[in-house]
């Protein structure tokens, strides 16, 4: 081998030579890098519960996780004591929700080292969706700054901080997502579901109450024969309008026929005595007879216009009257205008005197009978105005409150109240039911919703508000209504987006979610 041969295979060695160590140099530098990625991604895995990843369910196992991660927390590293950690520069902020009581608590740090909670001044602010802007009052407490009180679920919100310290200030949010409803705009639209603001609305108070037409008590009448008979016959028929005093059935009675005969005795011995008083009051003028014999003849007198009288009353109490034909014949009256509803009586039967033999209702008023329980009682009262609607159909009337019973029934614990409606086409018809609304003075209410945005949940009364994505459940007290708007007392500020409609399909996504967390 020549030694131009030899400087030739020495080049090629060394060229070999430098081309394995630029690749060496950077195979290292990719597998360097491949392990700085996949340290990012495990440092960020922590946030798995923002895209609802593996580690969702594992997430309750941390102090300040409630089922959702931050979503919009500033960093996404966990602190010590588990809580997100915010960090700005040298200076970084752990923020967790106490296991203990549900209280905020806020752990400062400086270049990684814990500080004194008094070096740093923080304010917090509480929003959350639908309500205005709460401050949150915080204390010192060992190493951390704490929240005098816990903050209620359900635990969908943001919190705005803001602290001062000797590296400057740091401004960030804590944010929670729990019991959020995702829906787009699409989903919405498909669902009927209509946003609109809450507000201020005059409006009357009502109470809807349920209940039943029945007969005006005042105005209805068992009608009974008053003496023991045999019925002879029978002209009133059921459902017959009938006028006040027309024969409704003639009975035979023996006890009719002797309190007659009583009365025809009575007038006879009256006329008798009215007689011989006459011929003793002649006599003793006349100075023929004693003072005695005109005396007792006027005692005699006395006596049978008594007799008289008292046979009189007892054909009056029973509803008989003297009669020019058969002494037996009773007669069977109605005792005012009305309807007949009920009969009770056949040719050729015996009756006693106590027996019902008619129902008569004058039906052109009707009570409307309503059930009232105790929690009501304050604002059903008597003059009070109401809207009577029939259930079965569409017809309704203005009245007032006539009676409110004093009592409540041991076994229904609710008492009764009544109002009379005038009946002059007989629509309203006895065990007819009907919904009575209690209306009180109109009022305006700082913040009404829709009726129909009033959802139940876990047994609380809820509006669903809008937020960016979705709606949540807020819990809120009502109060009138007018059944088409509820007034909320607490809860909803005005101006809040809220579901007028439609909220019955948020409700039902609610309860898939619900169902899905479960699982």
């Amino acid at each position: 081998m020549t030694n131009k041969q030899k400087l030739a295979i020495a080049a090629i060695i060394a060229v070999a030579a430098l081309l394995s160590g630029v690749i060496l140099t950077k195979g290292g530098s990719v597998a360097g890098g491949a392990e700085k990625s996949s340290a990012h991604r495990h440092e960020g895995s922590h946030q798995d519960q923002e895209h609802h990843g593996e580690d969702k369910a594992d997430s309750h196992k941390d102090p300040d996780e409630h089922g959702d991660g931050e979503h919009h927390g500033a960093a996404p590293s966990k602190g010590p004591h588990g809580g997100v950690l915010y960090q700005q520069g040298a200076s970084s902020m752990e923020v967790l929700l106490s296991e203990s009581d549900g209280a905020l608590v806020v752990y400062p740090y400086w270049q990684d080292q814990p500080v004194a909670p008094s070096s740093v001044n923080l304010d917090a602010t509480l929003q959350r969706p639908g309500k205005a802007p709460e401050t949150l009052a915080l204390r010192i407490e060992k190493d951390a700054l704490k929240a005098t009180s816990a903050i209620e679920e359900p635990h969908l919100f943001d919190i705005r901080f803001s602290a001062k310290a000797a590296g400057g200030t740091h401004q960030f949010t804590f944010s929670k997502e729990e019991g959020k409803i995702e829906l787009n705009q699409a989903q919405i639209a498909a669902a009927g579901i209509q946003v609109k603001p809450a507000g201020a609305l005059k409006m009357n108070s009502s109470l809807q109450l349920p209940g039943e037409i029945r007969f005006n008590a005042d105005r209805t009448a068992h009608v009974v024969p008053q003496v023991a008979g045999i019925v002879e016959s029978v002209s009133a028929n059921l459902g017959q309008k009938v006028r006040k005093g027309q024969v409704l059935a003639v009975i035979n009675s023996s006890a009719v026929s002797e309190q007659r005969a009583e009365l025809l005795n009575a007038e006879q011995r009256l006329a008798l005595a009215r007689t011989a008083y006459q011929r003793e009051k002649n006599l003793w003028e006349q100075k023929i007879s004693a003072e005695q014999d005109y005396l007792q003849a006027q005692v005699t007198l006395r006596e049978a216009e008594v007799a008289l009288r008292n046979a009189q009353q007892k054909l009056r109490a029973i509803g008989a009257t003297r009669s020019s034909g058969a002494l037996n014949r009773y007669e069977i009256r109605a005792p005012f205008d009305g309807t007949v509803v009920e009969k009770h009586l056949g040719l050729g039967e015996a009756v006693r005197e106590d027996a019902n033999a008619f129902l008569i209702a004058d039906l052109s008023t009707v009570w409307a009978e309503i059930i009232v329980s105790p929690k009501d009682m304050q604002r059903v009262r008597v003059g009070e105005k109401v809207v009577v609607r029939a259930t079965a159909f569409d017809a309704k009337a203005d009245a007032t409150i006539s009676f409110v019973g004093a009592l409540i029934g041991e076994q229904t614990r609710t008492a009764r109240a009544h109002v009379v409606l005038p009946n002059p086409d007989d629509s309203w018809r006895p065990g007819l039911f009907v919904s009575v609304e209690v209306v009180s003075d109109a009022a305006q209410v700082p913040v009404a919703v829709a009726a129909d945005a009033i959802q139940t949940v876990d047994g609380k009364s809820v509006v669903f508000v809008r937020i960016p994505g979705g709606f949540a459940a807020q819990e809120v007290t009502t109060g009138r209504t007018n059944g088409k708007f509820v007034e909320i007392r607490s809860g909803l500020d005005a101006g809040s987006d809220y579901a007028a409609t439609g909220s019955f399909a948020i409700k039902a996504e609610l309860g898939k979610g619900s169902a899905e967390h479960s699982h």
